[in-house]
C-alpha cells in the first residue's frame, strides 16, 4: 500500500532517462509542435516551493500536450548575470582579495559560482519529475546566448531605440548601480521624515495682479517626503486647472504672515498647521506660471512652472516641490522649461560638493536632519512629520533606492509603444486580468534604462572617442563584437585589446577609443531569450506559452514583449499564463524570518525527523500543485501536505484493486464485446465518458484543480464506493471465466489504463507506476507513448445514465439506513440484512422489478440484480409503505421508503451472503445456490 516514493521515484525517472521517453516523444509524436518557453529562474540558491510550483505547472501542460500527441520542445534555462552572484562572490573573499580584484578574475568567479549553483537546481528540478532537455539548458553566459543578446540589442540600437541619456533612475547607492522597475520591491512600513516648507515669492506674474499686495511677506508652500532633494529643487509646479489662494496665518504661529495653497486644501492645512488660514485672495493655477521665488538654502531664483495630472490635492499643499534631476515628473517638467538637470549626488549616496554645506553628508541616512535644521534656521519650515508610504527598495540587497540623474543608457519605450499595446492585444492572457496589468505598466512606463555599473554581466558594446566622448555604436562594431562573443564570450570585452574588439576600419582611423564599462540590465538578458534560445534553436516562433509568476508583467513577460515588438514588431508568445504566490496555512507570506518556509526537497525526501516531516515523494508535491488555484496565491503545510497525501494514497489504492483483478485477464484475449455488457457495465463506460471529458476540459482550459476534483471523486465515489463496492462478489465469487466476471474486469482494464494515462501530467510517477504493473502487454513501454485517454462514442449512453443515477440515490439512502443499524450493532455486514424498498414512481418501481427476480437460482447470474446493488442478501420490494411502520430501521420520503430487517436463512460459508438454499448441495451443504455451481464452474 504504501508507495515508498523516496525509492521507487528514482527508478522511474531512470527508467524514462534510459530509454528516452521525453526524447523519443518530442521527436516522433505525430502532432503539431508545442513550444512552452522557459522563464530562466536565478542560478544562485536552492530551490523554494515557488520554484517548484512553476517548474511542475509547465511540465504538467508539456505532458500534457506529450500525451495528446504534440512534439514538446522544453528547454530549461537559468539567468546567470547580476548582482546577487557577483555580490556573493565578493563576500566569499577577505577585504584585501577584493581590493585588488580585476573585472575579469570578479567574473570568472561569478561564472563557476552560477555554474555550480544551476547545476545543484537542474538535479532538483529532475527530482521533482520534470521533462525536458536537461542535456542542453540554456545559460545566459554562454557565448552563444550573449552573441545572440547582441544581436538584439544591435538591431535596437540601428532602429534608432537605443541611445544615451542624463535623466533619473531609480539608483542603488547599496548596489552603486541603477535599476530597473522590476528590481524593485516595496517592503510595507517605510517610514519616511516628511516635511512641509515655504520658500519666498520674489515676483509674480501679470496674471496673479490679485496676490501682489501680500508679495513681502508671502511664501510658495510645498511638501515632501524626500527633503534630501530640497537642495537641488529648481521649480515649483502647480496645476492649471486648480485654483490657488494666499492665505494668512493668524497668530505669526508661521514664519511666514502670507502663503501661497491650492484653495481647497486650505480647511485641511489649518488644522495641519495649528492656525487659522484666512483666504485673502484666489487666482487659477495657470495664472501663477512664471512668478519666482527664491531659494532659502542656496542663492538662486526659480519659477513657477506648470505640471502635470501628478499635482494633486490628495497630499501635501497643491505645489509641487521640483528637483529635476531627482524625479521623471521633474525631469519632464524641466526639460519643458529648460531647466538644468541638477543632481548633487554621488554613487554611494552623499552629496557632492555641488550641495555647499551639506557636501559629503549621505543623503539616506544623515542629510534630512541637517537640510530640516537648515530650514528652521532660514525661516522656511512650516512643518515635519513622520510618514508612512511606499517606497522602493533594492530587490536584492533590500536597501532603500534613489532617483537620482545620471549618463545611461535606454531603450525608447515611446519609439514602439503602440506596437507594443498592440501586440499585448493579440495575446491571451490567463487568468484574463494579467492582460490588464500588462497593459497599464506598458501604457505608463517611462523609456527603460538597460546599463548597469557592475561586471558581471553581457558589456553594452560601445566604444567612446577620448576626444569628444562621442559614442561609437553602428552596424560595423555590433556585427564585429557580435562575432567575437560567439566565439569567446563576453569575457572578450576584457580580455582582449580595444584593436581586436575595433573593426580594421576604425583601428587607424587617426582617434583614440575607450571601451565602455556598463553592463545590460539582466531583464534584457532574459528578455532576448526569444532570439537566444526559440530562433537560435529553430523553434516555432511566436512560441506557445509563457508561463511564470504574476510579478513577471514588470519582469521577464514586458522585457520578452519591448525586445520582440522592437525587432519583430509581434509578442514572442500566444498565451501567457501567470500564477500566485505560495503562503503558509495561516495565509502569512513565506520567509526565513518568520521561519515558515516550505522547503520542497524536504517534502520529497523528508525531514530529520520523518515523524514530523515525512518523505512524501515528488508526486504529492506535484498533486498539491494540481489542487490549488493557481490564479491567486495558494497556502501549504503540513497539514495541507496530509490532506494531498491522503488524497494521493486514495487514487493509488483504487489503482491496486484495479491492477490486482486483473492479474488473469488479458483484454486482447478475454474483453467482453460492449453489446454483450450487463446494463451497470455500460454505465460505467459512460460514467468513464463524462469524467475523462472533465479531465480532458480541464487540462485544456489550465484548470488543474477540476482535474484534482474530477479525479479523486472519480476514484472515491464512482469506483471504490460504488462500483468496485459491487464488483466485488462478480470479481470474487464467479468461476474465473464467468461472463459476469470477465465483463467486469472488461471495464476495469478500461478503467485502470485511462486513469493511468489523465493522471500522468501531474501524478507522472504513479502512472508509470501503474502503466509497469499492468498484468497483460500493451504496445506501449511507457504510459507516456500509449497517448492520451481511449474511450469509445459508443459507450455514451445519457437515457441509461439517467435511470443509473436515480439506482445510486436510492443507493444512497440505502447506504444511510443501514449505516444506522450497523452501528447500532444490530448487523455487523450489510450481508446480514434483507432490504425492503418503496418507491412511488412506476417508471421506477417497474426498472427495480426488472432487476429483482422471484427466483435467486435463476436470476443469480444478474450483474444488475438488486441485492448486488446493495450489497445485502435479499431485497422485498413493498406494493404499499405500510410493513415500514414500526421498523426502528426505516427512512421514508413522498417518493422513497426503505426498511432494514434480518437477512432469511444460513449464511453461506463462501460468500457470506444469506440464503434460504444453504444446506441444499449435499456435496457442499455450508453453501449457498450460488456457490455450488461456482464450484463447479458454472457460476
Amino acid at each position: 500500500m504504501r508507495a515508498n516514493a523516496v525509492k521507487r521515484e528514482p527508478e522511474l525517472q531512470t527508467f524514462w532517462k534510459e530509454n528516452r521517453i521525453y526524447e523519443k516523444l518530442s521527436e516522433s509524436n505525430p502532432g503539431e509542435p508545442f513550444i512552452l518557453h522557459d522563464g530562466p529562474p536565478y542560478a544562485n540558491g536552492a530551490l523554494h516551493i515557488g520554484h517548484a510550483l512553476n517548474k511542475t505547472l509547465k511540465d504538467i501542460i508539456n505532458k500534457y500536450q506529450l500525451l495528446k500527441g504534440h512534439k514538446v520542445r522544453y528547454i530549461p534555462g537559468w539567468d546567470c548575470h547580476g548582482l546577487p552572484i557577483e555580490l556573493k562572490v565578493l563576500q566569499a573573499m577577505k577585504p584585501e582579495e577584493r581590493k585588488n580584484l580585476t573585472p575579469l578574475e570578479l567574473r570568472r568567479k561569478a561564472k563557476a559560482w552560477a555554474l555550480e549553483q544551476q547545476q545543484q537546481q537542474c538535479q532538483s528540478f529532475m527530482r521533482y519529475g520534470i521533462w525536458g532537455d536537461w542535456d542542453h539548458p540554456y545559460l545566459t553566459m554562454l557565448p552563444e546566448y550573449e552573441a545572440a543578446q547582441i544581436g538584439v540589442f544591435g538591431q535596437m540600437v540601428l532602429k534608432g531605440y537605443i541611445y544615451r541619456g542624463l535623466k533619473p533612475v531609480y539608483w542603488s547607492p547599496s548596489s552603486q548601480t541603477a535599476l530597473a522597475e522590476a528590481e524593485l520591491e516595496y517592503p510595507d512600513g517605510h517610514t519616511s521624515r516628511s516635511l512641509y516648507a515655504a520658500f519666498p515669492v520674489v515676483s509674480l506674474s501679470k496674471a496673479a495682479a490679485a496676490f501682489q499686495p501680500y508679495l513681502s511677506e508671502l511664501g510658495v508652500a510645498i511638501w515632501t517626503t524626500t527633503p534630501w532633494t530640497i537642495p537641488a529643487n529648481l521649480a515649483v509646479a502647480v496645476n492649471p486647472d486648480l485654483k490657488y489662494s494666499v492665505v494668512e496665518a493668524a497668530g505669526g504661529n508661521l514664519p511666514f504672515r502670507y502663503l501661497i495653497v491650492a484653495t481647497e486644501l486650505v480647511e485641511r492645512l489649518s488644522k495641519l498647521f495649528a492656525t487659522e488660514l484666512t483666504v485673502k485672495a484666489t487666482v487659477s493655477g495657470k495664472d501663477l506660471e512664471h512668478s519666482t521665488y527664491r531659494h532659502p538654502l542656496f542663492d538662486r531664483e526659480s519659477p513657477i512652472v506648470i505640471g502635470g495630472d501628478y499635482v494633486t490635492t490628495e497630499s501635501g499643499t497643491g505645489l509641487v516641490h521640483t528637483a529635476p534631476g531627482h524625479g521623471m515628473d521633474d525631469f519632464a517638467v524641466g526639460q519643458r522649461y529648460g531647466l538644468p538637470v541638477l543632481s548633487p549626488v554621488d554613487d554611494l549616496g552623499n552629496f557632492t560638493e555641488e550641495a555647499g554645506p551639506f557636501a559629503r553628508l549621505n543623503v539616506l541616512k544623515d542629510a534630512n536632519p541637517a537640510i530640516i535644521k537648515a530650514l528652521s534656521e532660514a525661516g522656511s519650515l512650516l512643518k515635519e512629520e513622520d510618514y508612512v508610504h511606499r517606497y522602493p527598495y533594492d530587490w536584492r540587497t533590500k536597501k532603500p533606492v534613489i532617483y537620482r540623474a545620471t549618463e545611461q543608457w535606454f531603450a525608447s519605450v515611446d519609439g514602439f509603444r503602440d506596437q507594443a499595446m498592440q501586440a499585448i492585444g493579440s495575446v491571451e492572457w490567463i487568468p484574463a486580468q494579467g492582460e490588464n496589468r500588462i497593459t497599464a505598466m506598458v501604457s505608463e512606463r517611462s523609456d527603460w534604462c538597460i546599463s548597469r555599473q557592475r561586471s558581471w554581466g553581457v558589456p553594452i558594446p560601445v566604444f567612446y572617442d577620448e576626444a569628444t566622448n562621442e559614442p561609437l555604436l553602428n552596424a560595423d562594431t555590433l556585427n564585429h563584437i557580435q562575432q567575437i562573443f560567439a566565439e569567446k564570450g563576453s569575457d572578450a570585452w576584457w580580455e582582449l585589446s580595444i584593436e581586436e574588439l575595433l573593426p580594421e576600419k576604425y583601428r587607424h582611423d587617426g582617434r583614440t577609443y575607450r571601451k565602455g564599462t556598463d553592463t545590460m540590465d539582466v531583464w534584457f538578458d532574459s528578455g532576448s531569450s526569444w532570439a537566444a534560445v526559440v530562433k537560435q534553436r529553430g523553434l516555432v516562433y511566436p512560441v506557445d506559452m509563457y508561463l511564470e509568476g504574476s510579478d513577471q508583467h514588470r519582469g521577464w513577460f514586458q522585457s520578452s514583449l519591448l525586445t520582440s515588438v522592437a525587432v519583430n514588431g509581434i509578442a514572442p508568445y500566444k498565451t501567457v499564463l501567470t500564477h500566485g504566490f505560495t503562503l503558509d496555512e495561516q495565509g502569512r507570506k513565506m520567509s526565513k524570518s518568520l521561519g515558515n518556509t516550505i522547503d520542497p526537497a524536504i517534502v520529497i525526501e523528508g525531514g530529520k525527523n520523518q515523524k514530523e516531516e515525512p518523505p512524501y515523494g515528488a508526486d504529492v508535491l506535484r498533486l498539491w500543485v494540481s489542487s490549488v488555484d493557481y490564479s491567486s496565491d495558494m497556502a501549504i503545510g503540513k497539514n495541507i501536505l496530509k490532506q494531498i497525501a491522503d488524497v494521493y494514497r486514495k487514487i493509488r489504492n483504487t489503482a491496486r484493486f484495479l491492477l490486482g483483478n486483473l492479474h488473469d485477464f488479458d483484454p486482447a484475449q478475454q474483453s467482453v464485446p460492449y453489446a454483450e455488457l450487463p446494463e451497470l457495465d455500460c454505465y460505467m463506460l459512460h460514467r468513464m465518458t463524462e469524467v475523462f471529458a472533465d479531465v480532458t476540459d480541464a487540462f485544456e482550459s489550465y484548470q488543474f484543480f477540476r482535474f484534482f476534483q474530477t479525479v479523486q471523486n472519480f476514484c472515491v465515489v464512482d469506483l471504490s464506493n460504488f462500483y468496485l463496492d459491487i464488483a466485488k462478489d462478480r470479481l470474487y465469487i464467479s468461476t474465473p471465466n464467468a461472463a459476469r466476471r470477465r465483463s467486469c474486469q472488461t471495464v476495469l482494464a478500461v478503467a485502470v489504463e485511462n486513469l493511468a494515462r489523465s493522471i500522468g501530467p501531474v501524478l507522472s510517477h504513479l502512472a508509470e507506476d501503474i502503466w509497469q504493473y499492468l498484468p497483460y502487454k500493451t504496445p506501449y513501454q511507457s504510459v507516456f507513448e500509449a497517448g492520451w485517454v481511449k474511450l469509445e462514442d459508443a459507450w455514451k449512453q445519457p437515457e441509461l445514465a439517467k435511470t443509473w443515477e436515480q439506482l445510486r440515490k436510492v443507493r444512497q439512502e440505502v447506504n444511510r439506513v443501514l449505516e444506522q443499524s450497523r452501528n447500532d450493532k444490530a448487523i455487523g455486514s450489510s450481508l446480514e440484512a434483507k432490504l425492503l424498498l418503496y418507491v412511488t414512481d412506476l417508471d421506477l418501481r417497474q426498472t427495480l422489478a426488472s432487476m429483482n427476480p422471484a427466483d435467486s437460482l435463476s436470476g443469480g447470474n444478474r450483474v444488475d440484480e438488486l441485492r448486488y446493488l446493495f450489497l445485502t442478501s435479499q431485497v422485498e420490494l413493498l406494493e404499499t409503505p405500510d410493513r415500514l411502520a414500526g421498523l426502528k430501521y426505516q427512512f421514508q420520503s413522498d417518493a422513497l421508503g426503505i426498511g432494514v430487517v434480518d437477512a432469511e436463512g444460513e449464511k453461506c460459508d463462501r460468500c457470506w451472503n444469506y440464503s434460504t438454499h444453504v444446506g441444499e448441495s449435499k456435496s457442499h451443504p455450508l453453501l449457498c445456490e450460488r456457490c455450488v455451481p461456482a464450484l463447479d464452474g458454472t457460476f
